[in-house]
């Protein structure tokens, strides 16, 4: 692994390959008549060791993540992997920005701010001030100062030569998150949205913005076309992230924004592939309970491709392992209910209220599964 402290004058290394032992694995039912797979009878785990690979962006796949490792305890046996999102990622003020890796790895480590669920804790703004009363641009999006420090050691590894999925575990080696976070790619794929030019008087004009402007600028309230991953067809999955799909023993997708964040993720070429060939069964969980997103704007993101604000559209818009989908299971909360050709979809508490109320939502992800802690 890169050492931080060695970055002057260091040549860059290839990053750590990760083997993993051999372990049972659990294979999909067949489909039930009408399209409905059965329940899954739950495997006992024994003294073995289990993968888990969770498909993750943003606060809500962070919380998840921080269930699951409660789940397993402090000093778990088991295995965690996470795949995290990289396409909100973007360069500002010079410094490259990763919100959703450092949203998981402040979460896992301690250093968020709980209050918002995003940044470090006790922040403070003095950088954010100073750039401001300089004019300079963008003045929409504000860095605190603890958070500055990340995306400096960042900037200065990659603009080094280490790839980003070098550069996460070198960060998290001061953070210990517990769970081994992985870019899904180390390529550019970022997120960007094809609006209504703001600045035309017409309204006539489209550009394209990058997601954060969207989001963080405009809020997702501007007239909105379509959602653009640029460089995702050209870009590779970063070093262990097929792998630790095809040898989990389940793989979850975290109940994170399905467009921005799980569909990001889809869009590098490889991941589709891996998540339907992977002898695990593939569980996701909703993001929507209610008709509303449990945190975010993913009504928004839904909207813009034609797809309703519900736990069941969601879950077709996935779609089935035994048809052309990702799923095998498809957890809704308890108050939805939800018709999924082909897919095991079952009711069951999803609030992530606190870390262990997200373990027992964790424990059913893993049944549902296969799994049996």
């Amino acid at each position: 692994m890169p050492e931080i402290g060695a970055l002057p004058g260091s040549k860059p290394v290839p990053c750590v390959s990760h083997r993993f032992s051999p372990s049972q694995t659990v294979h999909a039912d067949v489909a039930a008549p009408g399209g409905r797979s059965p329940h899954t009878t739950a495997t006992p785990l024994g003294s073995g060791v289990v993968k888990v690979t969770v498909l993750v962006g943003g606060v809500g796949g962070a919380r998840f993540l921080q269930g699951l490792k409660t789940l397993f305890g402090d000093e778990p046996e088991h295995e965690i992997t996470a795949v995290v999102n990289v396409g909100d990622d973007v360069w500002m003020h010079g410094l490259r920005i990763c919100p959703d890796l450092d949203t998981c790895m402040y979460t896992l480590g301690g250093g968020i701010d709980t209050d918002r669920g995003w940044g470090r804790i006790a922040e403070t703004w003095n950088a954010r001030d100073e750039l401001a009363a300089y004019g300079a641009d963008p003045d929409w999006f504000g860095l605190g100062d603890r958070d500055i420090a990340t995306h400096l050691i960042r900037s200065r590894m990659l603009r080094t030569g280490f790839p980003l999925s070098a550069v996460t575990e070198a960060l998290c080696n001061r953070w210990q998150p517990g769970v081994r976070l992985l870019p899904v790619t180390d390529d550019r794929s970022e997120t960007h949205v094809v609006v209504t030019d703001p600045d035309d008087p017409s309204g006539e004009q489209q550009r394209a913005i990058h997601f954060q402007e969207w989001w963080v600028r405009y809020r997702a309230q501007i007239p909105t076309h379509s959602f653009a991953n640029i460089g995702a067809e050209q870009a590779t999955p970063a070093p262990g992230v097929v792998e630790a799909i095809a040898e989990a023993d389940a793989v979850v997708l975290a109940p994170s924004n399905p467009v921005v964040s799980v569909g990001a993720i889809l869009a590098v070429p490889g991941i589709r592939g891996a998540l339907r060939t992977t002898a695990a069964k593939v569980v996701g969980l909703s993001p929507v309970v209610d008709g509303k997103p449990l945190r975010g704007m993913a009504d928004e993101c839904l909207s813009v491709i034609g797809v309703e604000t519900t736990a069941q559209a969601v879950g077709r818009h996935y779609g089935s392992r035994s048809g052309t989908g990702i799923l095998d299971a498809w957890l809704v909360h308890t108050t939805d209910t939800a018709v999924v050709d082909g897919v095991d979809v079952q009711s069951v508490p999803l609030l992530m209220t606190d870390p262990e109320t997200t373990a027992a939502m964790a424990r059913t992800a893993l049944r549902a599964a296969g799994l049996d802690l």
